[in-house]
């Protein structure tokens, strides 16, 4: 039987807003000549790979935006473009707090603001999630971090985190996703479990095709389905 869930926690980076081709562009304002979505895929394809290294302790606890910066020293080499000087770097890591949403995202967050509590549940830091927000127009209740848990997700400590916080039972929260992974994790804490289809999350070429996955509670084409399926 469902259960009416009262906390909606949305995976920020893909879900909610569209990190690829925020990234493209800005990238490709600033080099013009440049493979801007080469540049763009290849920062985000080692942002796993960086929190394993955290999550498996050969580095302490770091904040995401760290994390981008010892990335972004290194693809700048990769793509020879290298010459950047330290405030145009630290201007260019800081892409990532200027994400802009979906289409679709603001309009379907205020429909479910009205019925629910909604905030992010991201593995990006507290700063950088604000930052964004307040840019993007984002209507959260709340910023819920990793960096509040000091663990990534897929670490249950971030799903049970906001079961936590809000005192409520697991199947009173509601992970929302464009990432299956992620939902697979909530649903192994209790979580109820929402998939949103992002084709675009990687741009018009991604590596594998962006599959709709129904295994979950819904299973929606945007938030503003989400929100028509949760009755708003």
């Amino acid at each position: 039987m469902f259960v009416k869930p009262r906390i909606l926690a949305f995976d920020t980076f893909g879900t909610v807003v569209d990190w690829h081709g925020s990234i493209v562009k800005e990238v490709g304002e600033m080099f013009p000549t440049l493979d801007a979505d080469a540049f763009a895929k290849a920062w985000r394809s080692q942002y796993h790979p960086m929190m394993q290294k955290v999550m498996r302790q050969e580095l302490p606890w770091t904040k995401i935006d760290d994390l981008h910066r010892t990335i972004l020293n290194q693809i700048l080499d990769d793509f020879g473009v290298s010459h950047l000087n330290e405030p145009e770097r630290h201007h260019l890591n800081l892409v990532w707090h200027r994400l802009k949403p979906w289409p679709d995202s603001v309009a379907g967050l205020k429909k479910l603001k009205s019925h629910f509590v909604i905030a992010p549940l991201s593995n990006g830091n507290f700063s950088l999630l604000t930052n964004m927000s307040k840019r993007a127009n984002l209507p959260w209740d709340c910023i819920l971090s990793a960096e509040l848990f000091k663990a990534y997700k897929p670490d249950p400590k971030t799903y049970l985190g906001v079961v936590e916080l809000f005192e409520v039972k697991p199947i009173e929260v509601m992970m929302v996703a464009a990432h299956a992974s992620d939902l697979h994790a909530a649903k192994s804490c209790g979580l109820q479990t929402a998939f949103v289809h992002r084709p675009l999350e990687w741009g018009l070429n991604p590596a594998e095709p962006v599959l709709m996955h129904d295994e979950f509670d819904l299973a929606c084409s945007s938030i503003e389905d989400l929100a028509i399926k949760l009755g708003c």
